[in-house]
């Protein structure tokens, strides 16, 4: 039995790094963020072109259809290089749910301009802080009232998936009635807004379900934890080996080795678990429990990851001299993105006993 991907996701991996790294090498990113450059446009339309934003959307609605595991692969790579792009929130939010429930003239019209990088999509499902939810906006005639927040890359989204009433709805964001405001936000490279709707004209989509939607962005989302924390390790190993202290590399001190091999441990834990989820994308059967533990293995593994690699770091890693810190906002924004920990911990538990109780 092969546990692994396939050669082929493993070579588009093995491109998609090496393309990454060229375009953001060590220090790219923050100097991108000095010159207020949030979002790389031409890149975005480069990857459009390259059949990254559409690896697994349907070739009649202009994309790739390499399904699952080529995106679970483009979104470890992409966790690993945080490059200034709405990937998340585009790919992982709003194409995922117009293809599990948008309508035929909803995905012909949206998915190929979300394929190509012509438009930008975000998920608009919280009313601040805490657990995700169907949400109290008004709903009138298929005219939706009400404020979302945080919506991460809603500043450059054409349109967004909003949760109100109990499902969820297409809003396309350039029309009267829309407004965005920015709002602080731990992560410093992605932007987020406070999205209000006044009387603007949504579209359903039917049958959508917020809780479905949530598990299979969440088993994406691990995928980008764990490239997060695999370049958080790499980062705290490569610097312990070239720090020297008291005449020795401080990687030969006891209590920097304890720290990555807890580091270590917690990543290929994660990484099992991300592993199941992406199996469970197309057993749906297994996917409530897969989601789950996979959303919480990887956000523990991410964060744990970018704090211990700040400690390693010292003071050097707090400053902007290090890319330390865009790991650990991240690490913590991605966190709380799809809700808490405590929120999928509920989750799981429930989903355990359900199991166990069928």
């Amino acid at each position: 039995m092969n546990f692994d991907f396939s050669e082929d996701v493993t070579a588009m991996r093995d491109e998609v790094r090496r393309i990454l790294r060229d375009r953001f090498p060590a220090g790219q990113v923050r100097q991108a963020m000095d010159r207020g450059e949030r979002f790389d446009r031409g890149f975005w339309t480069m990857l459009g072109e390259m059949g990254w934003l559409g690896v697994a959307i349907p070739e009649r609605w202009g994309g790739a259809e390499m399904g699952a595991e080529a995106l679970c692969m483009i979104a470890e790579e992409i966790g690993r290089a945080i490059p200034p792009i709405p990937f998340a929130s585009s790919v992982f939010g709003a194409s995922e749910a117009l293809l599990m429930f948008g309508s035929d003239a909803q995905r012909a019209t949206w998915l190929p301009r979300l394929a190509s990088g012509d438009a930008v999509g975000c998920l608009a499902i919280a009313e601040g802080p805490g657990e995700p939810r169907g949400g109290t906006q008004d709903l009138v005639d298929g005219r939706l009232s009400g404020v979302k927040w945080p919506v991460v890359d809603g500043d450059i989204a054409d349109i967004a998936i909003v949760a109100a009433q109990g499902g969820l709805y297409l809003v396309a964001l350039e029309q009267p009635g829309v407004t965005r405001t920015p709002i602080d936000a731990l992560d410093a490279v992605r932007v987020s807004v406070r999205l209000g709707l006044a009387d603007v004209p949504a579209e359903e989509l039917a049958g959508g379900d917020l809780s479905r939607l949530l598990d299979r962005v969440a088993v994406l989302t691990a995928f980008e934890q764990v490239g997060g924390a695999q370049a958080a390790l790499d980062l705290a190993v490569g610097y312990a080996k070239d720090r020297y202290a008291f005449g020795r590399s401080i990687a030969s001190f006891q209590a920097i080795k304890h720290k990555l091999a807890d580091i270590y441990v917690a990543l290929e834990l994660a990484r099992s678990n991300a592993y199941y989820g992406a199996w469970a994308l197309d057993h749906q059967a297994a996917l409530p429990i897969a989601a789950s533990a996979a959303r919480l293995a990887a956000s523990e593994a991410y964060s744990l990851a970018a704090k211990e690699n700040i400690h390693v770091h010292g003071g050097m890693g707090f400053t902007w001299e290090s890319d330390c810190h865009l790991h650990y906002r991240r690490a913590r924004e991605l966190a709380l993105g799809l809700g808490s920990r405590r929120y999928w911990r509920d989750r799981l538990i429930d989903r355990l006993d359900a199991a166990e109780a069928a």
